[in-house]
């Protein structure tokens, strides 16, 4: 394997574990000449099907993107890269587990916008949010209530533990945003 950092080619492996998933290992290296470690990864070559992108044209499915996604919805947020490598790894299982040749790529970003509920509740809003292309504020903000979370979008406003509360009753207070509370004296 080349190292990352000098390009040589002498390297050993230090240490290797399987994956989660069993589908994937993981080798840590270290290089021969500078002494660097760095981690490689081995998958199996699986059928990967055509995404249909939006305006119609195809192209193979590629994890990559899909990573770096996953990192620009959880940058500056407490996610490790492992974390985000088993979400890549779940969703490629899924994927393969449907079989299709070709798949729509809303049904991937579903499938992404789904990991990224369960990994952090900030990065599912960041995502979502750009993912579902809202045409109104109140899209929005149905779904940073929808997320719950105390963490997601009002975790910082004072009361947030009874926040949600006030709107239960329906989708009249849409434009109020979350956190925000009726109090005797506004008008």
């Amino acid at each position: 394997m080349k190292c990352p950092s000098c390009g040589s080619l002498e390297d050993r492996v230090i240490d290797s574990r399987t994956g989660g998933d069993g589908l994937s290992i993981r080798r840590r290296r270290a290089c021969q000449d500078c002494l660097r470690r760095f981690t490689t990864y081995e998958r199996i070559e699986a059928h990967r099907p055509l995404v249909i992108k939006k305006d119609g044209s195809r192209e193979p499915f590629n994890r990559d993107k899909i990573l770096s996604g996953l990192r620009k919805a959880c940058e500056k947020r407490p996610v490790s890269e492992e974390r985000l490598e088993e979400a890549v790894e779940r969703i490629e299982q899924t994927l393969q587990e449907r079989g299709e040749t070709e798949m729509d790529a809303r049904v991937i970003g579903a499938i992404l916008v789904e990991e990224l509920k369960n990994i952090d509740p900030v990065a599912y809003v960041r995502f979502a949010s750009v993912y579902q292309e809202f045409t109104d504020v109140s899209e929005f903000t149905r779904l940073v209530t929808d997320s719950d979370g105390g963490d997601s979008a009002g975790g910082d406003s004072d009361g947030g533990d009874s926040a949600g509360g006030d709107s239960a009753g329906g989708g009249s207070d849409d434009e109020k945003p979350r956190g925000v509370k009726d109090t005797d004296g506004a008008p």
